[in-house]
């Protein structure tokens, strides 16, 4: 099948931008761009609409963009910390998935859709993961994402890691001479 020639509406990663013409698979235009109202075919007609939309459209979109742009200030320094039972290797029982994430935040009070979490792959393992969240096709957040058998558990993992970071600053920052050091055992 030939590609389709099709007018975003909005800025669509990996493809373009609002307003570019762009030529696609049908599938991808059927079944994802059209439905989602990301685009429009491609004809005169619907070139016309655009450009007397245009305008409109920007103005949305901009609105949007600032909307979650607040919101993704309001996450910027977010820790999830999600409790799940795991063997002694630190592999979980179950798994985490991009709904767990979703309703994690959703008890922070921060409101998110399932599909704005981009998780490669569901999370197996005891640990810390870094997670994106896409708010808009222009504004991206990653938080943190601990699993941890217990919230102390957590909570001792990131007071650990922390403070491994503030002693490697330290010793980075410290230049000490051999001969400035006394032995604790001699008297001096």
């Amino acid at each position: 099948m030939a590609a389709v020639e099709i007018i975003l509406l909005e800025r669509v990663e990996k493809l373009g931008q609002m307003g570019d013409v762009v030529r696609v698979k049908p599938g991808f235009a059927r079944n994802y761009l059209l439905p989602q109202q990301k685009a429009l075919r491609a004809t005169k007609a619907n070139m016309a609409l655009f450009e007397a939309q245009r305008v409109e459209l920007e103005a949305m979109n901009l609105k949007r963009r600032q909307e979650a742009e607040a919101v993704a200030e309001q996450m910027k320094d977010v820790r999830l910390i999600l409790v799940r039972a795991a063997g002694e290797s630190g592999q979980l029982y179950g798994s985490v998935a991009a709904r767990d994430i979703q309703e994690g935040l959703k008890a922070d009070g921060i409101k998110t859709e399932r599909r704005q979490i981009e998780l490669d792959q569901v999370i197996k393992s005891l640990g810390t993961t870094a997670v994106r969240i896409r708010l808009h096709p222009e504004v991206a957040v990653t938080i943190a994402v601990v699993v941890a058998r217990s919230v102390e558990e957590a909570e001792a993992g990131f007071v650990a890691a922390e403070v491994v970071e503030d002693e490697e600053l330290e010793d980075e920052d410290e230049d000490v001479d051999a001969d400035d050091i006394e032995d604790e055992g001699e008297p001096a």
